[in-house]
């Protein structure tokens, strides 16, 4: 699928317990594996990026990650494959003003 036909898709995702930072190395990399098997059975998921939502110790309680999919339906499938919980899939919206930068 042509990049320009996929969809933004912003997910977070909310842990029931916290995690550390080398659970969570491992989560991506199931994560990953995951997004290349969807990829080989002909459905495309690709992440742009992911911030990793802390505790004041450090722990992992969540992310927050941009996706370029082809649908929701894709984005739910990946989250569904590698075991990986789903609070919610928005899109971005327009961006607010001020400074960014």
């Amino acid at each position: 699928m042509a990049e320009t036909e996929l969809e933004d898709f912003l997910i977070l995702r909310e842990l029931e317990e916290q995690i550390t930072q080398e659970q969570l190395q491992a989560v991506d990399e199931r994560s990953t594996a995951c997004r290349r098997e969807l990829e080989d059975a002909g459905m495309t998921v690709r992440a742009v990026e992911s911030e990793v939502l802390t505790d004041r110790d450090g722990n992992v309680t969540g992310t927050h990650c941009h996706y370029r999919a082809e649908s929701e339906d894709a984005v739910r499938e990946h989250a569904s494959r590698a075991e990986l919980p789903l609070s919610r899939i928005d899109r971005p919206g327009p961006p607010l003003g001020g400074d960014f930068k």
